[in-house]
């Protein structure tokens, strides 16, 4: 096809999704049709290097064949049940899962919202049955700059204006407290709190940190409080921050893991809940469930995708090559950057100016990344990828701020 022609597809494409699709993202203008490992195709003929990984969801890359095949040998044979009746695959997913995070019971979602409302209603009952907290009066606390998924109850406690505009009336039963202040957890904990819901790493925030040891703290402070630790490593967890889960940094085992993205390579919706008999065990039939959740498909991905990272050792390479890239980003001097900080490959550049022009020079230059929170930039390839290919990324991102 020749450049005119496929600038023209594209632009008909991109007016198509503007014309028939909701407004709720403000894309890139580049337009994929194919994808491979780190590397995604246009429909204009130009390669660019994934440095976003669908936000996480691509830590084993695209289109990885194990997953894939994995995938298309189960589609030939079931692809849903629903939990009306048993299939093979949801019994090895739930043991190979929760050996993984060192847990007892999973229960299988779809989508990380999903996954984070189960958490919720799996906290607050435990809350009412074991904690003896009065009826309908359970609270969870959360952290400021948070990010769950979208939900209204989700919304609801999200400390950015522009999640809840509109959205409104919201639930109750939710405590906010600044993210990495343990003074401010202690003080907000009362005899109603059933658990903290906590990401290791603020990502949508602008890859935030909390100070060392915070995490361990809040722990040990909630294990003294009788309080659950939910740890929300949808986007963290699966070896993104060169740990299986970023909890593991400071040696922390929550109460709760939330798990979604990468669970499945990107093939699938994939989520899932992962804790004790306990905990989960406050579930009987009728009180939650999913047509789609626990589908012989997905657990057959998800199985597949699990493999791949511990076999590939995809933690330990987001790690080695994560230090390497935090190294060499630091190296660049330039008066909009405000600040350089990461965990494996998980690196966010924070900006003294609006960050999506720079993303929008990068993409010229052949990488594809995302502004979060207006002034940072996030960089996040899939683990997978070669150590000449994260070198050329890295020369791509210091002509962006040479130009």
């Amino acid at each position: 096809m020749h450049e005119v022609e496929s600038d023209a597809v594209a632009r008909d494409l991109i007016q198509l999704e503007d014309r028939w699709g909701a407004h709720n993202y403000r894309p890139l203008e580049v337009v994929v049709e194919r994808a491979a490992g780190v590397w995604v195709y246009a429909v204009d003929g130009r390669r660019y290097l994934d440095c976003l990984s669908a936000y996480s969801a691509l830590n084993q890359g695209h289109c990885h064949p194990r997953i894939v095949q994995a995938m298309m040998e189960q589609m030939s044979r079931v692809t849903l049940t629903s939990r009306a009746f048993r299939n093979d695959q949801l019994p090895r997913f739930c043991e190979e899962l929760a050996q993984i995070c060192g847990m007892q019971m999973v229960l299988p979602m779809n989508t990380g919202a999903e996954a984070v409302e189960s958490a919720m209603k799996a906290v607050r009952r435990w809350g009412y049955t074991f904690k003896h907290i009065p009826r309908d009066e359970a609270e969870i606390i959360v952290c400021e700059n948070n990010f769950h998924g979208r939900t209204t109850t989700i919304t609801g406690f999200s400390s950015e204006p522009l999640y809840r505009d509109g959205f409104g009336p919201f639930t109750p039963g939710f405590v906010s407290v600044p993210f990495g202040d343990i003074d401010a957890l202690e003080a907000a904990i009362t005899p109603r709190t059933c658990a903290l819901l906590i990401e290791p790493i603020q990502c949508e925030a602008g890859i935030l940190i909390p100070p060392d040891g915070y995490l361990q703290q809040a722990a040990e402070l909630c294990a003294r409080e009788r309080v659950l630790l939910v740890a929300d490593e949808i986007q963290t967890g699966l070896g993104r921050t060169g740990r299986m889960f970023a909890c593991q940094h400071e040696n922390v085992q929550p109460d709760v893991y939330v798990l979604g993205k990468a669970l499945s390579g990107g093939v699938y919706p994939v989520s899932a809940v992962v804790s004790s008999r306990e905990i989960l065990g406050v579930f009987r039939p009728g009180s939650h469930g999913s047509t789609y959740g626990g589908n012989p498909l997905a657990c057959a991905a998800a199985r597949a995708a699990l493999r791949v990272i511990e076999e590939e050792r995809l933690a330990d390479r987001s790690a080695e090559l994560g230090a390497w890239l935090l190294y060499e980003l630091r190296k660049i001097r330039h008066p909009h950057i405000k600040a350089i900080r990461g965990r494996g490959l998980l690196i966010g550049i924070e900006l003294l100016v609006p960050a999506r022009s720079y993303c929008e020079r990068l993409k010229d230059l052949g990488l594809l990344c995302k502004e979060t929170h207006d002034f940072v930039i996030r960089l996040a390839p899939p683990l997978i990828i070669s150590e000449e290919d994260l070198a050329w990324a890295v020369g791509q991102v210091r002509k962006a701020f040479e130009g």
